[in-house]
């Protein structure tokens, strides 16, 4: 998707994607990632997420990536905290005590940033990308983290032809192409959820599920 197809909707209000808690997802496997406290962990296309507020009181160290300013604002305005805010070029940098959030590219992120790092979490990332932008969503993964990953993965499937994205359908198949053979993929849950998203089933979908995976390198 084009940077400005992403900027209009934050600027609309269109965010539906935007859940007024943290994932239920996230609470039950996180015990997964095996973060220890004061770890930072990696959250890519970020958002506002109410997860960034539930992962930092698990004593971890946030770094967030997010094309809109406005979601970045809004997330420390919301949670009513005060925070300092930088020129990292080409990034603008909004921090307050564990939390960092990148205000840019995803594309754009350098290695160094996030020297030390190994944990991912992604719910609202690479859904969010067309099927020729998800190759590339992980290649600069990789190039971000060469060394020890964890990743805790949150998918959607569902019959593409049904509904346009985003969210896109990504299915089991394709998450082990993009991470296999270099990484160990372990799908731990696929949940049906249309009755719970009946937005879903007012635009035609038919059947929904969410997948849950945790991927290691």
């Amino acid at each position: 998707m084009h940077a400005g197809f992403w900027l209009e909707r934050w600027e609309q209000g269109q965010i539906g994607f935007h859940r007024d808690s943290a994932h239920p997802a996230l609470l039950r496997y996180y015990s997964q990632l095996g973060a220890q406290p004061g770890e930072q962990v990696f959250v890519p296309l970020c958002g506002k997420s109410h997860d960034l507020e539930w992962l930092a009181m698990q004593g971890l160290e946030l770094v967030g990536v997010e094309l809109s300013e406005r979601a970045t604002r809004d997330f420390f305005n919301g949670q009513g905290l005060e925070y300092r805010e930088s020129s990292r070029p080409p990034f603008v940098l909004r921090e307050s005590d564990a939390i960092h959030l990148y205000t840019g590219d995803y594309f754009a992120l350098e290695p160094g940033l996030l020297e030390g790092c190994r944990l991912v979490y992604d719910r609202a990332a690479l859904i969010a990308l067309p099927a020729k932008m998800r190759q590339d969503y992980v290649h600069q993964l990789t190039r971000l983290f060469p060394g020890p990953l964890c990743l805790l993965l949150i998918t959607m499937e569902y019959h593409q032809a049904q509904m346009q994205g985003p969210p896109f359908a990504v299915l089991e198949d394709e998450v082990r192409a993009l991470f296999e053979p270099h990484c160990q993929v372990t799908r731990l849950q696929q949940t049906d959820i249309l009755d719970e998203e009946p937005r879903f089933r007012d635009k035609g979908l038919t059947k929904l599920a969410e997948s849950v995976y945790l991927i290691r390198a």
